[in-house]
């Protein structure tokens, strides 16, 4: 079983890519209340997978996610959507990054990423203002966190259950 999870094969990547999308877009329908309508649980499957799976399929799941949620709420911020869906690969890398590398990786890693991503707004208020960054800034620091914690909750418990995976 284990094996089957920490395969490299192309095929088994592509299918994990695809399952874990499904479940990002899945996650894209449950929104947190925010101004741009963006603000969703579409992340969870992508920093799951890039604990569990690694880089390429967690950044990947983790950019589709978010395009499946700006898709679903009309792309109200346009092309910025591929910027933040590239902001979303550096997100869930820092929750990578910090897991292999820092002592209390998981935990560490969880406020970083979440921190960052729930920053994110600021980041890109150059394009649509302060004042739509500051408004976005609650929701989006609780969806982040949300996300960030249950993934990270989520792949602990089954790294306990089917041992190191």
């Amino acid at each position: 079983m284990l094996s089957i999870l920490k395969s490299k094969h192309k095929t088994v990547r592509i299918a994990r890519i695809a399952i874990f999308t499904s479940l990002a877009v899945i996650g894209s329908f449950i929104k947190i209340p925010s101004p741009t309508g963006t603000v969703a649980l579409d992340s969870l499957p992508g920093y799951f997978s890039i604990l569990a799976f690694g880089y390429i399929e967690g950044v990947v799941i983790a950019a589709l996610g978010h395009i499946a949620t700006s898709m679903n709420a009309g792309f109200p911020l346009g092309f910025l959507h591929i910027l933040i869906a590239l902001f979303m690969m550096g997100a869930t890398s820092l929750l990578k990054l910090s897991y292999d590398y820092l002592p209390k990786g998981l935990v560490i890693g969880t406020i970083i990423a979440a921190t960052f991503n729930g920053l994110g707004g600021f980041l890109f208020s150059p394009f649509f203002g302060l004042g739509l960054a500051v408004a976005l800034t609650p929701s989006l620091m609780v969806a982040s966190y949300v996300n960030v914690i249950l993934a990270s909750i989520i792949f602990q418990s089954i790294k306990r259950r089917l041992g190191n995976v």
